[in-house]
């Protein structure tokens, strides 16, 4: 499938819907929780995969993911990590506590990367930082005082872990070696599987909630990973930041209409100098290259 900028755009968002499902299904799961809703979903990603990573890269996919060396393998880890932390987080605390903070992922790439590879930080990427800190620092305030932080502390690990994979792959390309993103995801599924699976037992969910959790691993988590893959190639990356950002809006939204899971004040106001940050920090860098 060749892509214009246009459609890439538009299917970017599409993609960025999909993403969002996750909190508003999660919310009318009957039985299944905790580590047993991350078991599924990983279980059913692999499935999905199985089955797309063929169709869109043919069998050469899996000669891929045996000659991808410590790269691939360490990216998958941090992809098993992000697929457990979001939805172990999503059963301990609000869609817009996770989706908030998964959502200052960019800037704490930005950080990590700076540490380890040594990549330069803009000063206004320095003050989006410290603008989105405060945001995040807020929110973290007001849970404190109803103890609700550890939700909101397993968030934290998917951006954490995006940041170790962004710059794990940014090294490795580096030093010649490509890491294919799309099997990295296969690897992360299997192993998220294969770890949550002791912790998941005895298995509760019903019917209905193996029909959802299917649904997320195909719908919310394998096409939308393989398509935004097919966006990369075409859109920038400032772009694809600022949309990813859409995430956030179509999950807070779909949980307030779908669940009646109703943001609390502070949460908006965190998550809008966070966003706030991340849309002016983009906007600034993409004028300065222009």
């Amino acid at each position: 499938m060749k892509l214009t900028h246009t459609k890439a755009v538009f299917l970017m968002v599409a993609v960025t819907l999909m993403w969002s499902i996750a909190g508003v299904i999660t919310r009318h799961l009957e039985h299944a929780r905790s580590f047993e809703v991350t078991f599924w979903r990983s279980f059913f990603t692999v499935l999905s995969l199985l089955v797309i990573l063929p169709f869109f890269q043919g069998r050469v996919v899996f000669a891929r993911i045996r000659r991808g060396g410590w790269p691939l393998w360490l990216s998958g880890i941090c992809w098993s990590v992000m697929f457990t932390a979001f939805m172990v987080a999503l059963t301990l605390t609000s869609v817009a506590n996770v989706l908030v903070t998964m959502a200052i992922g960019p800037l704490l790439t930005a950080l990590i990367a700076r540490v380890f590879i040594g990549h330069r930080i803009p000063l206004r990427t320095w003050l989006a930082i410290l603008v989105a800190g405060a945001g995040i620092a807020s929110m973290y305030g007001a849970q404190m005082e109803r103890d609700q932080l550890a939700g909101t502390l397993v968030a934290l690990l998917v951006p954490l872990a995006g940041g170790i994979n962004w710059t794990i792959t940014q090294r490795a390309h580096a030093q010649g070696q490509n890491v294919d993103l799309v099997p990295a995801v296969l690897v992360g599924a299997v192993l998220s599987s294969i770890a949550t699976l002791p912790l998941a037992m005895p298995l509760r969910a019903s019917a209905h909630d193996i029909g959802l959790l299917a649904l997320l691993g195909l719908v919310q988590l394998a096409i939308p990973c393989a398509l935004a893959v097919m966006c990369a190639r075409v859109l920038k990356a400032p772009e694809i930041a600022l949309l990813a950002l859409l995430e956030v809006i179509f999950g807070i939204v779909l949980a307030w209409f779908g669940a009646d899971e109703v943001p609390g004040q502070t949460v908006l106001a965190g998550g809008a100098l966070v966003i706030g940050a991340l849309v002016a920090n983009e906007l600034l860098g993409w004028r300065q290259r222009a």
